[in-house]
């Protein structure tokens, strides 16, 4: 006669199969998702990579600003509000992406990536960057953001993460350049809190610089993951383990069952 603690153990390896079954299955469909994610963020790419150029002007429609959609930008830098952006990191080096406003004619501003500086080590000093106030004109990628740290590219969430609320930005550099070791750090920044430190408008866009690298800065953006393949075969495994569960559960099941009837017979 079959033993009660027999018994609990048969049921206890049932739930333990079907919990296993229902989380592979869950993990697979969740890699699935992460493929759709990856091939959008790819024909997003696509799309505005294939636009035409645009010249961002003061009065730009929104309708106008694409992610991936090269622009080019006129106006002057307002080097006093540079920002570093903190623990970006460039083929296994540490260091961080300067930001800076670009007011265009009728006061309204475009922030631009400027590029990648590494981080200073031992008595190394950080480069000392351009902010010229003549007009110039800058080509770049057009973002919707910062990408932010951490962030699989599609993400909206997140607010600024160091600037002091009554920043007021640096002195204003001598003779047109600006000491990075001075410039306030931030681990993420976006528009709406940099709009209400600097008093300055911005336009709804980021642009990321692609003129020739110059001034010690590395203009190599970091582009999203788009291998949805291989979140694909990832799910095939997930999948593959859960069916592997759900067969163990039905011949657990199958013999647990022909036993109670053993028994009541």
């Amino acid at each position: 006669m079959q033993q009660p603690s027999s018994n609990r153990l048969t049921l206890l390896a049932l739930l333990l199969l079907g919990v296993v079954a229902v989380v592979c299955g869950m993990l697979g469909r969740w890699q699935l998702e992460r493929a759709e994610e990856r091939r959008a963020i790819s024909a997003e790419i696509e799309r505005g990579r294939l636009a035409a150029p645009i010249v961002i002007q003061p009065n730009m429609p929104a309708e106008s600003v694409q992610a991936w959609r090269a622009a080019s930008v006129t106006g002057k830098w307002a080097g006093q509000f540079s920002v570093m952006v903190d623990n970006r990191n460039m083929d296994g080096r540490p260091g961080l992406w300067l930001a800076t406003p670009l007011i265009l004619d009728g006061g309204v501003a475009v922030l631009v990536l400027r590029g990648w500086v590494p981080r200073p080590i031992g008595i190394q000093q950080a480069p000392k960057i351009e902010t010229q106030s003549a007009p110039l004109t800058i080509e770049g990628e057009m973002s919707l953001r910062v990408p932010r740290l951490f962030e699989l590219w599609t993400s909206n969430k997140g607010e600024d993460s160091g600037l002091p609320p009554a920043w007021k930005g640096i002195a204003a550099a001598e003779l047109g350049w600006v000491d990075t070791s001075k410039v306030i750090r931030v681990q993420n920044l976006d528009l709406a809190s940099l709009t209400e430190r600097t008093g300055l408008r911005f336009l709804p866009v980021v642009l990321l610089q692609k003129s020739p690298a110059q001034e010690g800065l590395a203009r190599n953006w970091p582009k999203p993951s788009l291998d949805a393949d291989k979140n694909v075969g990832y799910a095939t495994q997930w999948f593959g383990f859960a069916a592997i569960a759900a067969v163990a559960f039905c011949v657990v099941l199958w013999r647990f069952v022909r036993r109670r009837r053993r028994q009541i017979e």
